[in-house]
């Protein structure tokens, strides 16, 4: 009878822990995981929106970026993490759409294993090669991809945007493209920039920069029409290769099993805020 009654008493505790816990939230700093590596569009995005989140819950937001595996390191790392609100993921198109149907193994559901906080904004991606390539337009691709096979495209990762426009692109425009991948976006366009790789996919925040330095040059944008970022670069679809349009997605994630009230203070300090303009 009394080892009943000490877990019965201990599951009140629990029972009256959790509208605890859910009040006192945040009662410390949070954790904001990007899963990709710092200088990415993911990252900018991610820090702008941890700014404006910790202004709203008055905590600080840590942004701790874990890269690798098309960020499925980063994402599997807050999958596994406490349940708690402290440690949330900024989930992306690749690493919560993509990836579950890209890689054989995943290391974690992204139907069940997440619960969905707020939506952070989407973006399309620019199409770009080095400023030295002789690509100057998508035709020039397209004849290097049919005389030679020796064009070669990088991406942040297997399964990232990047990635998947690439691989439309080379349907659309017939001959032989290879695909390399790589840990960190920011690597992958040092490498175009170096003419190592012939062009890539990447979002306007990272290399509206490098293109303005003279260090890039862009020939399309993958979404159907013209983005407001780069008004003066036409999509693909305009050029004449068929119906193009895709375009990256950015999702606050929480371990699936955090408390209801929780995940309802973590969306209302979202909601009372817009989102960022892509």
């Amino acid at each position: 009878m009394t080892m009943r009654r000490t877990l019965l008493a201990a599951l009140a505790g629990l029972v009256l822990a959790a509208p605890a816990l859910a009040q006192d939230f945040p009662s410390r700093p949070l954790k904001l995981v990007v899963p990709f590596g710092p200088g990415t569009t993911t990252d900018i995005v991610s820090r702008v929106f941890a700014d404006a989140l910790g202004k709203q819950l008055g905590q600080t937001v840590v942004v701790e970026n874990k890269s690798g595996a098309g960020g499925n390191i980063g994402a599997d790392l807050v999958a596994k993490a406490p349940a708690d609100g402290y440690t949330i993921v900024m989930g992306t198109v690749g690493t919560h759409a993509i990836n579950p149907g890209l890689y054989r193994k995943m290391p974690y559901d992204a139907q069940k294993d997440f619960a969905p906080i707020g939506f952070a904004g989407y973006t399309p991606t620019l199409l770009v090669v080095g400023a030295g390539s002789p690509h100057k337009t998508l035709k020039d691709l397209q004849s290097a991809a049919k005389a030679s096979g020796n064009v070669s495209f990088a991406s942040a990762g297997n399964g990232t945007s990047g990635h998947l426009a690439g691989e439309l692109l080379k349907a659309r425009l017939g001959g032989e493209m290879v695909h390399v991948p790589y840990k960190e976006g920011g690597l992958a366009l040092s490498d175009v920039m170096s003419g190592q790789v012939q062009f890539m996919f990447y979002h306007p925040a990272a290399v509206l920069p490098q293109i303005k330095a003279g260090k890039l040059r862009a020939l399309g944008v993958s979404s159907a029409k013209r983005t407001n970022s780069a008004p003066d670069v036409p999509s693909i679809s305009e050029q004449g290769f068929g119906e193009f349009d895709l375009v990256a997605w950015f999702m606050l994630y929480a371990p699936a099993a955090t408390p209801a009230p929780v995940l309802a203070k973590l969306r209302d300090a979202v909601n009372r805020w817009s989102p960022i303009p892509t």
